[in-house]
């Protein structure tokens, strides 16, 4: 199933990208085809619009000087008319030629039109142009009025009628580019149809896939999430279960054990007292062996019994106890440790003074063993809410995100369970500081 998802949507995403890819080249050809549809357009208008103001404004200009040609007395501004006039002949058959280049089907017959007008127009303006002054003079304004300006109107109407093919093209040419435009639209708004369809089915399937998934994670964290609080129930119960079995050793070492080896250490002292003087030489020596040894071996319980659980927790509270661990760990490492209460009072819950002493014993196994560190100052506070203690020594330091102990990760789990707040702050050289603050509730 995971491999047929993974494939679907891989398959879905790629088919929608190149449908979008494909959707965006062939809007853009379409644009460029569109674009040089209209140039090309444009561009033969303005041509033919320009060839036929050529040829409107030589048939008008043609009128005016065969006018000042026949209307000139002087033989030499005729003359200059006249050539005028055949320059302006030149010009216009040019034109005439190049708009036959251009020629559509719609102006076949206007322009065959035209060109035979203009040709017999040139005929019937070649006898006048070999006329003498008294021929022009005599019949120059007749000729005008029934021959030139006739012809030249007619000229100009059926060039205004080329011009208006040209205009009816030019529209054609429009409703062709309006027409592109609407097959644009219509293939753009297919693309998107089918794209937005595409989309939908991918972002409903993706949708579904994603609230399975999250309705899976949501029961495995919750899952995890029990674990994690059985777990650190488990944990809470090892600590108990270890600190009533330590409670219990250093009570059966101190009660049983400590008793046995000072009533022998009585014992030899009432032998030792009980020996004649005759026979003091040779067994007092080893009398005083064996009660040396049981006083050594006094001392050990003795030690062990504190070490496990100093009676002083149980019997005189937290506070002498904690004295009582930093003289021990400075007679034992040498490092000058400083204890400061504020306002503890003695009526603290048993798991709280637990707590506070393990942290506390645990640090300065830590500074002794690791820091190398010199002073140590420890400060308890209790407030009205919670109880604070910081540990703060001089050592060398270390980075907490990559050295954290098993020491540190139990201080973290006494505190964390007690719902308190665990904090270590230290750096290479500049030493450790451990704040802990645990809340106080009200006990019944």
């Amino acid at each position: 199933m995971l491999r047929n998802s993974r494939f679907i949507l891989i398959a879905g995403f790629g088919g929608l990208l190149v449908l979008m890819a494909f959707a965006g080249i062939d809007a853009m050809q379409l644009l460029r085809q569109i674009q040089r549809r209209n140039d090309a357009i444009r561009r033969d208008f303005l041509n033919r619009n320009r060839l036929l103001n050529q040829i409107r404004s030589d048939v008008y200009l043609s009128g005016t000087y065969v006018r000042d040609y026949i209307l000139e007395p002087e033989p030499q501004n005729a003359a200059r008319h006249r050539g005028s006039l055949e320059k302006t002949r030149r010009d216009m058959d040019a034109a005439l030629q190049s708009y036959a280049d251009m020629l559509s089907a719609d102006e076949t017959q206007p322009y065959g039109t035209l060109q035979r007008e203009l040709t017999e127009y040139w005929r019937v303006l070649e006898p006048a142009l070999q006329w003498s002054v008294e021929q022009r003079r005599g019949r120059g304004y007749e000729f005008l009025r029934d021959e030139v300006l006739p012809r030249r109107m007619a000229m100009l109407s059926i060039a205004d009628q080329i011009a208006g093919v040209n205009e009816r093209q030019l529209n054609s040419g429009s409703t062709q580019v309006a027409s592109l435009f609407t097959q644009f639209q219509v293939r753009l708004a297919s693309t998107v149809f089918v794209t937005l369809g595409l989309g939908l089915m991918l972002a409903a399937f993706s949708i579904r896939k994603i609230l399975k998934l999250e309705r899976e994670s949501g029961a495995r964290f919750l899952e995890i999430a029990k674990a994690r609080s059985e777990l650190k129930d488990l944990s809470a119960r090892l600590v108990e279960a270890q600190e009533t079995e330590r409670r219990s050793i250093s009570r059966e070492l101190h009660d049983e054990v400590g008793q046995s080896l000072s009533a022998l250490l009585v014992g030899l002292s009432n032998l030792s007292a009980a020996i004649p003087h005759s026979a003091s030489a040779e067994l007092k020596p080893h009398v005083e062996g064996i009660r040396r040894l049981a006083e050594n071996s006094v001392g050990v319980v003795r030690n062990i019994t504190l070490l496990l659980r100093p009676s002083m927790l149980d019997d005189l509270g937290l506070v002498p106890a904690l004295q009582w661990q930093a003289r021990e760990a400075s007679k034992r490492t040498g490092m000058h440790v400083d204890v400061a209460v504020e306002g503890v009072s003695d009526d603290l819950p048993e798991q709280y003074k637990t707590c506070v002493y393990r942290v506390v014993q645990e640090a300065l196994n830590n500074c002794a063993r690791h820091a190398g560190a010199n002073t140590v100052r420890i400060i308890v506070r209790q407030g009205k809410e919670q109880l604070m203690l910081s540990i703060q020594d001089d050592g060398r330091g270390f980075q907490p995100d990559l050295h954290r102990g098993l020491g540190l990760l139990g201080m973290e789990e006494r505190v964390t369970h007690l719902d308190g707040s665990f904090e270590l702050d230290s750096e290479p050289g500049r030493g450790t500081l451990i704040a802990v603050s645990l809340p106080l509730v009200e006990q019944p």
